[in-house]
């Protein structure tokens, strides 16, 4: 039996979304659609550039409006336990010069995410992912090295993290996505969220 290692989206699970707050903080009601209505991820980002561009939005704007954020209520007690338990990865499809101050919040756990592109005037102009379907890739590297990996994501761009997993939990999913990926349990709560995984931990999934 391998030892297991749980994988967890940020957004949506530890944090509340980044581009729903952007959204209410600047009035801009077209920021609030995030990977859990689009799945086209680089649609979504592009959509997303371009409507900064249109308001003048700088990086710095967004920042200012992150370092304000909390986590969710909850969050750093079930990811403090969980910590306990199996080595924790989040997988995000956020980037680095925005996670930070979440990151923090939540006691510094592992992050692999992505970079902006930003010119001079700290306009967001583009993007670079680590590597292409990154959270899936992520899961794969994981299992060639012998962990029994668990999955936990909300939106479309976390279907692959917990398809490719060993075993994959949705927390609190649009009902889109429930609708649309029926194969994977649902949890609503961190009591609920911790009771499956502590099944899964004990090995009893796993033998």
């Amino acid at each position: 039996m391998f030892p297991a290692l749980t994988v967890f989206d940020l957004e949506g699970v530890f944090t509340p979304e980044i581009w729903i707050s952007v959204a209410e903080r600047t009035g801009i009601p077209e920021l609030r659609r995030t990977t859990r209505d689009e799945p086209d991820y680089d649609k979504l980002m592009r959509g997303r550039i371009r409507i900064l561009a249109e308001h003048g939005l700088r990086l710095a704007d967004i920042q200012a409006v992150i370092a304000g954020m909390d986590p969710l209520p909850g969050a750093v007690a079930f990811l403090r336990w969980i910590q306990t338990q199996t080595p924790v990865i989040i997988l995000s499809d956020t980037f680095y010069e925005f996670a930070g101050p979440l990151i923090a919040k939540l006691g510094y756990p592992t992050l692999f995410c992505n970079n902006l592109e930003v010119d001079e005037r700290g306009m967001i102009v583009g993007y670079r992912l680590r590597i292409a379907n990154g959270k899936y890739e992520a899961v794969r590297a994981l299992k060639s090295i012998h962990f029994r990996v668990i999955a936990v994501g909300d939106s479309y761009n976390d279907m692959a993290m917990l398809a490719a997993a060993d075993h994959g939990i949705l927390f609190r999913p649009p009902a889109n996505v429930i609708a649309e990926f029926p194969q994977f349990p649902v949890t609503t709560t961190y009591d609920e969220l911790q009771a499956r995984l502590q099944e899964l931990v004990r090995g009893a999934k796993f033998s």
